[in-house]
């Protein structure tokens, strides 16, 4: 059948012209979605199964958290995490599991269900960090950040990250902290297990 007949009228094919341009920039447009989303890779180069950046920062949501050492729950328990709002960096993923490393710098494999997008920070150091009113070593001490303690971690610049605990806030140095920083900390291929 001609095409002509199909659409009748040089005004149909009109429409039919408008409306295949409209397609062609939307199917355009999820293309490059689809190529934004698959230039977020894992170490060994895979593109991630989220689309999201690996290494990444997370937080766990609660204090009873499982450890495995697969991506799967047939994966023997390593250990459980006690620590609700402990950040962990994501070397790793599957679709629905993260390979994480721990301020102690182990490796394990957890479910995306046990942990959140919220940022935190925590005092891995056996001494007290300042939380300066700004970003510099010469601003007023504000608090002092206890060691081996939690709290919410909201943005980092220029070497400096604002902190929050209650109605408190102020800036710790970026160094100072576990839970900041784009470099990944343990070895995406290192198998799940204690620090070495």
């Amino acid at each position: 059948m001609p095409v002509t007949s199909k659409f009748g009228s040089s005004k149909s094919r009109s429409r039919f012209q408008s409306l295949s341009r409209r397609i062609g920039g939307v199917a355009a447009l999820l293309g490059l979605a689809v190529l934004a989303g698959a230039s977020a890779t894992m170490p060994d180069g895979r593109p991630t199964p989220t689309g999201l950046e690996v290494p990444r920062w997370l937080t766990l949501k609660s204090s009873e958290v499982r450890a495995r050492m697969g991506p799967g729950l047939d994966y023997r328990i390593l250990w459980e995490y006690r620590a609700a709002g402990l950040p962990v960096q994501v070397i790793a993923e599957t679709r629905e599991w993260r390979k994480i490393c721990d301020p102690e710098g182990s490796v394990a494999w957890v479910h995306r269900s046990v942990v959140s997008a919220r940022r935190g920070a925590f005092n891995a150091s056996l001494e007290e960090v300042p939380i300066r009113t700004g970003r510099s070593d010469d601003a007023a001490v504000k608090a002092r950040f206890s060691p081996r303690s939690v709290v919410a971690l909201d943005d980092c610049r220029d070497g400096w990250c604002e902190v929050r605990a209650r109605k408190l806030s102020g800036w710790v140095a970026e160094g100072s902290i576990f839970g900041a920083g784009a470099r990944p900390l343990c070895d995406a291929s290192r198998p799940a297990g204690e620090a070495p």
